[in-house]
């Protein structure tokens, strides 16, 4: 737990009066500000605020422990301050969390480029496919490539990113090219466990389309079902930063060119605009402006 972090929040919450003013001011979701709270109740072993439905009060433990999180807060206000004077050099550690798919196809060099501009910076990348607790898990920034967000996280859409339905020239010998997404139905079809599992969803000339489909192997990383798809066991929807190198080289063939599959947009999440680390305010428009100048994010294959 950022024990920094939950003393600003018991204060605020307690200057303004309410939770969601709280969050408000400090630009933060009210689930993250509940969390910093019973977190800081968890540590200090007591009930700091009694809650209802009309108002909030300090327990007699809320209201000793009050002022020394105010002195707190002056003495790290006044160490940072210091710190800026002396030097402007960016440092620390981030927590990043990503799947292992854009880890390993975008954000890996990315990331390589970031800390040697700024070497004083370190970055744990966690990888993983499912979504991550920020604060259970201390992660300071996590990348998701989805159309479903939590409403109570906070998001930047830093790009988006497009997906190309795509087979093995072998297996497409056997059984034949589907012509419409229709035919996609009677083909073997690799699915991701976390999204479009039974349904796949295109578009042409403005008009939607969805089609159920099936396979004998699903999984929770693209990444697996791409190996898949070049080995000749089916046909599937893949991130368009991953499959066009194997596009390009012949390993794979694009289908159904003139449909375009749904666009899904790369997010990070993070626990507060206001009190962001300058070395995470830093890295998070180094990354918005380097997708923004790479293609692969904004262009489909030509037809």
């Amino acid at each position: 737990m950022d024990r920094l972090t939950a003393a600003r929040v018991f204060v605020e919450v307690v200057e303004r009066g309410s939770q969601t003013a709280a969050a408000e001011h400090l630009d933060m979701s009210r689930a993250m500000i509940s969390r910093y709270l019973g977190e800081l109740e968890s540590w200090v072993g007591a009930r700091l605020l009694h809650r209802t439905t009309r108002r909030l009060s300090l327990t007699g433990m809320g209201a000793e422990l009050l002022p020394r999180c105010r002195d707190m807060l002056a003495l790290a206000d006044e160490l940072q301050s210091a710190g800026q004077r002396v030097s402007s050099q960016l440092g620390g550690t981030l927590r990043i969390a990503s799947s292992q798919s854009f880890a390993q196809a975008w954000l890996a060099r990315a990331v390589a480029a970031f800390v040697e501009r700024h070497p004083a910076v370190a970055v744990d990348l966690q990888v993983s496919s499912q979504a991550v607790n920020l604060v259970e898990e201390r992660i300071d920034l996590a990348l998701r490539i989805t159309n479903q967000l939590d409403p109570n996280l906070i998001a930047r859409r830093l790009a988006t990113c497009h997906s190309v339905l795509c087979a093995a020239p072998a297996y497409l010998a056997r059984h034949g090219t589907p012509q419409t997404p229709a035919e996609l139905a009677r083909h073997n079809c690799l699915t991701y466990a976390y999204f479009g599992r039974s349904l796949w969803q295109f578009e042409r000339d403005g008009e939607p389309s969805g089609v159920p489909v099936s396979g004998n192997i699903s999984a929770n990383e693209s990444t697996v079902l791409l190996e898949a798809s070049v080995a000749g066991a089916g046909i599937s929807l893949q991130p368009l930063y991953a499959a066009a190198p194997l596009l390009r080289a012949g390993r794979l063939v694009q289908l159904l060119p003139q449909y375009r599959a749904e666009a899904l947009g790369i997010h990070a999440l993070y626990g507060s605009r206001r009190q962001m680390l300058p070395a995470l305010r830093a890295l998070l428009d180094f990354l918005a402006a380097r997708l923004q100048g790479d293609p692969h994010w904004e262009e489909q294959l030509a037809p």
